[in-house]
């Protein structure tokens, strides 16, 4: 998908600005094929690379993925640690030493991501260290996007007139979503989770204002939540989710949760 390759070419922008190395470049698992393919390049003189299918197994990339763990080496083309199937392209781009960090989602490789020296010198632990943390932050994009997509999916449809096993679904997703928001830290990827959630709630103008957090706290309750589940489930306390509710009740006008939740889905609001 365009957006989880953003995601890879984002990470190498960031991996060369912490680390100073020169190149870095990656791309994503091939869906139901057991090979990643190179499709972002950051800092590269040439498109040797671009592209390029790296089997599992194989070459450095190729290692990583089939152990699910970052490998590297000093001197690429003369290591003894990797088959050379790619040193032709690696050649044409001039580099030398190389790390390779799979990008693991529940359990499965969906990517790597690389960072290299046109020189031969090992690379040092602050390198490294970089270089997973640049993974981590894609691996975490990618498992909110699928989390959304399949609480979206699970909630169904939006518009028609759910049977109550079913509207249920629809709040406990949208519950999750707004809990799911807060956690992350990339705002365009915050916005998207917030634009799915969005997708649950009734298509009419909201005609009551609350803040993010009223909201998130009042979709919590209106799931069913305790005050307690829901601090625990948003990492607030519970002192905090109460002063949250009481502004959200005044906002609507409501004496109760329970009229405070009618009231948020009669605004539109809430499903």
């Amino acid at each position: 998908m365009a957006a989880d390759a953003a995601e890879i070419r984002n990470a190498l922008v960031r991996l060369r600005r912490t680390t100073g190395l020169p190149v870095a470049f990656g791309g994503l698992v091939e869906s139901g094929r057991p090979q990643m393919r190179i499709s972002e390049l950051s800092g590269t003189s040439t498109v040797a690379l671009r592209a390029l299918a790296v089997t599992s197994g194989s070459g450095l990339g190729g290692k990583a993925v089939a152990l699910a763990r970052p490998c590297a080496v000093a001197d690429y083309s003369s290591s003894r640690q990797i088959s050379h199937e790619y040193d032709a392209p690696v050649a044409a781009e001039g580099l030398r030493s190389i790390v390779a960090v799979p990008v693991v989602v529940r359990r499965r490789v969906r990517g790597v991501l690389y960072g290299a020296l046109r020189t031969v010198q090992p690379l040092g632990d602050r390198v490294l260290s970089a270089a997973v943390e640049a993974a981590r932050d894609v691996e975490q994009a990618l498992v909110v996007r699928e989390e959304a997509r399949e609480l979206v999916a699970a909630a169904g449809p939006v518009g028609a007139d759910p049977d109550p096993v079913s509207r249920e679904q629809v709040r406990e997703a949208h519950a999750a979503l707004r809990a799911l928001a807060p956690r992350i830290a990339d705002a365009a990827l915050r916005a998207e989770l917030l634009d799915a959630c969005g997708l649950l709630t009734p298509r009419q103008p909201a005609r009551v204002t609350l803040a993010p957090r009223e909201l998130d706290v009042l979709a919590c309750v209106a799931a069913g939540a305790t005050n307690a589940a829901t601090a625990d489930r948003l990492g607030l306390r519970p002192e905090t989710v109460k002063g949250y509710l009481r502004s959200a009740m005044r906002r609507l006008g409501a004496h109760t949760r329970g009229e405070a939740v009618a009231a948020a889905r009669r605004a539109g609001l809430l499903p």
